[in-house]
């Protein structure tokens, strides 16, 4: 593939099976090409490229920060180019790493979990945390009046087996409603549709709510939606990891001084968000407006901003628990989750910066 072609952005919808990820394609359209510059100098690991894989989602700060002209990801990889690839859902980037079309990718807890567990444990490591929270059940306030007028309803999610469509089904399910994980079909229906097709479907009146990252939710608040559940309310401390920072193992065995390169400009971005929210919601509409293809309205950025924290914590607990949800949702069997984590790189870097350490691996969930 051309290397001025190699930023996609997914366009179909993939119908997966119960365990995830077997047999499908991941459909993709080019967009405008916006790899960072290269910073020149040294190539890292001698490699002429690194191809790194995200979301077009306020979720996806690091990425969309760290990855701009001039950012610390590419600063941090020298001559090496960065060539990058969209995706608006987990398991589709999950796919694309499998067929080594990326070398690492932002993605959502559970389709790693997916992946992880599909692949016997020998496709990927989770290698930093990105960003915890920013995500919500949404509703049309004059169809949904509370959390148990859900029945009968028909709820969005981005795809089957991501990680708001994880959280959705498990939901459900606690509250006794019953819904088959594959086809959505229950109580409450259960729609897979695109995060940029979700607020016109909604506004349409073909949902009556969605389960969405951010800005979907921020989006859907501005055009009528009411927030019936903020995520962060399940969570202790409001604390749950919504998206980490992945890689091939394979790649992480054969270039490791790419795969900290890439670490340190993401440690980086982050410490920048943190120090600089303005600067960086402006860094992260430009994004959008690239990606996705149009900015958000400054009030609704503004909204889906302050919903999300970065960080580099992958928040390990959080994923064990949302691994457990999804096999009480139906969507995985028996989940082995050990060795799903290497830090050891991360850890180096957060040593160098006379930061504690990060716990290194979650038990898997009984």
């Amino acid at each position: 593939m051309p290397a001025n072609h190699r930023k996609h952005a997914l366009t179909a919808l993939i119908a997966l099976p119960t365990l995830l990820l077997t047999g499908c394609g991941y459909g993709s359209k080019a967009v405008e090409d916006a790899d960072p510059k290269a910073a020149g100098g040294k190539k890292v690991d001698g490699l002429d490229e690194v191809k790194l894989g995200y979301f077009p989602n306020v979720t996806h700060a690091t990425p969309l920060v760290g990855l701009r002209d001039g950012g610390p990801i590419a600063k941090e990889l020298g001559g090496t180019k960065v060539s990058t690839q969209v995706f608006n859902a987990g398991p589709s980037a999950i796919e694309a790493l499998n067929a080594k079309a990326v070398d690492m990718t932002w993605v959502g807890p559970s389709p790693a979990n997916n992946g992880y567990i599909k692949s016997g444990g020998k496709n990927l490591r989770i290698v930093s945390g990105a960003t915890s929270g920013g995500a919500s059940l949404v509703v049309n306030p004059d169809k949904v009046k509370s959390l148990g007028d859900l029945k009968g309803k028909k709820i969005a999610t981005p795809q089957l087996g991501n990680t708001q469509d994880v959280a959705l089904l498990h939901y459900l399910r606690t509250k006794g409603t019953k819904v088959n994980p594959e086809t959505g079909e229950g109580a409450t229906s259960v729609l897979r549709q695109d995060n940029k097709e979700i607020p016109t479907t909604f506004q349409q009146g073909g949902i009556d709510g969605a389960w969405v990252p951010e800005p979907t939710a921020s989006t859907l608040v501005a055009k009528g939606g009411k927030v019936l559940l903020d995520e962060k309310k399940l969570w202790k401390d409001g604390k749950f990891v919504t998206t980490n920072l992945v890689v091939r193992q394979d790649f992480l065995k054969k270039h490791p001084a790419a795969v900290e390169a890439v670490l340190r400009g993401s440690v980086a971005a982050n410490a920048w968000i943190t120090k600089h929210p303005e600067a960086a919601k402006k860094h992260i509409n430009e994004a959008l407006r690239r990606d996705a293809g149009k900015p958000l309205p400054t009030s609704v950025l503004d909204d889906a901003f302050s919903h999300i924290d970065v960080t580099d914590d992958p928040l390990a607990p959080t994923l064990k628990k949302q691994a457990a949800n999804a096999t009480s949702a139906g969507l995985l069997k028996k989940p082995t989750l050990t060795n799903i984590y290497d830090l050891t790189p991360l850890n180096k870097i957060l040593k160098s910066q006379g930061k504690p350490p990060l716990p290194e691996t979650p038990q898997p969930p009984k």
